[in-house]
């Protein structure tokens, strides 16, 4: 089995998919380490570990090198997070999801937000965009590839829950395999965009929204974490170095190891 169909049956299987979200190598491979069946990548702590802020400010040359790297050295699938497609017109977007999935990810996340300015793409501009991407992806050999169409509605609009609907199965009927909410977290309205779409949701963690388990009982099919996991080592970083400079002294960064060896810190 290859790692498209792989990462196609983890949405379709009992248990929800818990996607461990990396943002450079180390990360992938202790997420893999650690039992995360697939990676996805969040494009904000790319952003952030290369000094920028998240909304394809670094150049794609940059971010998809950073994600070959995962790609090439995981032996679980990747799906890549590539925004609204680094270009402007569905041209350009289309090549960069070609050259995405040639780096031997199994999927992508492709947004309706806008990036030059606030509001998001037309329903019908955005399907048009996801059938050309669907379209290019089988003719050049990327058959099933998954496409996960992230709408930006809870983060956008008041009232967002019909938009929702209506975004995700025409996104669907235009050749998305899943739909990705972020912000939503009412656990009504989670329900009632399960029933109404015939595609996997996936949502995003968020503090309230953080059980697997409950968002299995409620129908989502994938859950990640985007970049709370790079923030919190962030945090975890400067806080250590901080207790270096003020206690002027290393004891605090052998507190993890029980029986620390000379040569395992050995340069």
């Amino acid at each position: 089995m290859n790692k498209i169909q792989e990462f196609n049956d983890l949405h379709t299987s009992e248990e929800i998919l818990f996607l461990g979200n990396a943002w450079d190598l180390l990360s992938a491979l202790a997420l893999e380490k650690a039992g995360f069946k697939a990676i996805g990548t969040t494009s904000w702590g790319i952003a952030n570990t290369l000094g920028f802020s998240d909304g394809e400010l670094i150049d794609f040359e940059q971010h998809v090198s950073i994600i070959r790297t995962i790609a090439e050295h995981v032996q679980i699938p990747v799906s890549a997070d590539i925004e609204a497609g680094y270009g402007k017109d569905v041209a350009t977007i289309v090549e960069h999801v070609l050259r995405t999935a040639d780096v031997g990810v199994a999927g992508i996340n492709i947004e309706d937000s806008l990036k030059q300015q606030k509001g998001l793409r037309e329903v019908r501009v955005h399907s048009n965009l996801l059938s050309k991407i669907r379209a290019a992806l089988d003719v050049h050999g990327f058959k099933d590839f998954f496409i996960n169409a992230r709408t930006d509605t809870f983060l956008q609009i008041e009232a967002p829950l019909s938009e929702t609907i209506e975004r995700a199965k025409a996104y669907v009927e235009s050749g998305a395999n899943g739909i990705f909410v972020p912000g939503l977290k009412n656990d009504e309205e989670i329900r009632k965009v399960v029933y109404h779409i015939h595609a996997p949701l996936n949502v995003l963690s968020l503090p309230g929204l953080t059980n697997v388990r409950q968002l299995q009982q409620l129908g989502v099919k994938r859950f990640s974490f985007g970049n709370a996991f790079s923030d919190k080592i962030i945090v975890a970083l400067q806080k250590n170095a901080e207790q270096l400079i003020n206690l002027r002294d290393t004891s605090h960064l052998y507190d993890d190891f029980a029986n620390p060896e000379l040569d395992e810190y050995e340069l």
